[in-house]
């Protein structure tokens, strides 16, 4: 039974789909999707052409927007648009500490979340979009690893495709994860760096934080273990648009006088536990590195092991003289395993698919280089998180593909241009401008 309600604007519409785990046995165990379908309140009884919105992660839900913000009041002026739940995220048959032991051991975890990539996501759109739209093609936008679906929508089954969209998501084609990475670090350091000249005075905050916790033992809230290596992963904020400023605010205020002396606030550790914790999407941290797996290789934690080739970001050393501490990015390394209590149940699975070498294609270079599907894709020039040359390197591979290069955003730039990254991609791939 479906489910429909109302917010400012907008008909909402609770959807659930009954998928094969593996698409490859149809006749096997099956999962459950969920996905939120809108529409625009004045236009609810129209037959309108189907959006299809694919999240960034991997390992989250689609937005639980209000009302019709941004991208999505844009999009609502000529479509019905489905929010998809990608499996193993928000309520698609949820991935976590708590749900996947009743899969039995780690070896057996760890062969289920093999079916959790971009090609399994792409074959459920496939599964469910007769029963959507009657079997017409669909429009799909693809944010960040949404593109990478989108791409392999492309390479498998474009027939279901009448438009695509991709904002800050084209990946490599053939890049192993080493190479993603080997690619990243350089480009994380220079953001950091451009985070510096903006605020000068954060070069000894963030010094100070770094010398504290290699000193201490320190705890979150929630019992995550705070480290020096952790802190440094806070520089995921800089690939956002907002991001340099957020992280500026959480380093003024980070200590506090206290009788026994200076010690980090009860409000910075909290704020932090917010941004580190993985308890709202651990299948980020177990599958992030898979996404770029294709080949006999294994991925084998590739963004801790490149790391060791950029020593810039060894804290120990950078305070030991008088270096600026660099942060990270967005990357996955072992130790969260053993720091934060929503992923310290699933070290050994985390291990196991890091060893793993069976992992099969996700795109086709041949079926993209013949694409006839209108695609149009917004790259942001010095994007933290998706190497700018990759993307134009696989958006010269896709045939008819127009890109939008801009450096007016960061990599949240379809949250942050909304509608006007929508209409930009819209007319473009209608051969508009």
């Amino acid at each position: 039974m479906t489910l429909s309600y109302r917010q400012p604007g907008v008909v909402l519409t609770d959807r659930r789909f009954t998928v094969p785990l593996d698409h490859g046995r149809p006749e096997g165990e099956t999962i459950e999707l969920y996905a939120r379908e809108a529409v625009a309140s004045d236009r609810a009884g129209h037959d309108l052409p189907w959006l299809l919105y694919l999240q960034g992660g991997p390992g989250f839900g689609a937005d639980r927007s209000v009302g019709r913000p941004g991208w999505l009041g844009r999009a609502l002026k000529e479509y019905r648009v489905l929010l998809l739940d990608q499996r193993g995220t928000g309520h698609s048959t949820p991935a976590t500490r708590q749900t996947l032991p009743l899969r039995g051991g780690p070896a057996e975890q760890a062969d289920y979340l093999t079916h959790f990539r971009a090609d399994s996501i792409v074959r459920d759109c496939e599964a469910i979009r007769a029963g959507v739209t009657g079997g017409r093609p669909w429009t799909v936008l693809g944010q960040s690893f949404g593109g990478f679906c989108v791409t392999s929508y492309l390479s498998l089954a474009p027939e279901g495709l009448a438009t695509a969209l991709v904002t800050g998501g084209l990946p490599s084609l053939d890049a192993h994860a080493d190479d993603v990475y080997r690619a990243a670090y350089p480009r994380v350091e220079r953001k950091v760096m451009a985070h510096y000249a903006r605020y000068p005075q954060d070069v000894e905050r963030a010094r100070r934080i770094a010398d504290h916790l290699l000193t201490h033992d320190v705890l979150l809230p929630n019992g995550y273990r705070f480290t020096v290596e952790a802190f440094q992963t806070l520089g995921i904020l800089l690939g956002t648009g907002d991001g340099t400023h957020r992280l500026h605010h959480l380093l003024e205020d980070a200590f506090v006088r206290t009788p026994q002396g200076p010690t980090l606030s009860d409000a910075f550790l909290e704020q932090v536990q917010t941004q580190l914790s993985f308890a709202r999407h651990p299948l980020y941290a177990l599958v992030h590195e898979s996404i770029y797996g294709q080949d006999s290789r294994p991925t084998d934690w590739s963004a801790e092991r490149v790391r060791a080739e950029f020593p810039q970001f060894d804290a120990a050393k950078a305070l030991a003289g008088d270096e600026p501490l660099l942060f990270t990015g967005e990357s996955i390394h072992p130790w969260m395993f053993a720091c934060d209590p929503a992923l310290r149940p699933l070290r050994e699975t985390a291990e196991l698919l890091a060893a793993r070498t069976d992992w099969t294609p996700l795109y086709d270079p041949a079926r993209l280089a013949a694409n006839d599907v209108p695609v149009a894709a917004a790259v942001y020039h010095d994007d933290m998180y998706v190497d700018t040359a990759h993307a134009l390197r696989t958006a010269r591979t896709v045939r008819g593909l127009r890109t939008w290069v801009t450096d007016e955003f960061e990599h949240d730039g379809v949250r942050a241009g909304g509608p006007r990254v929508l209409d930009r991609l819209l007319a473009l791939a209608r051969d508009e401008v």
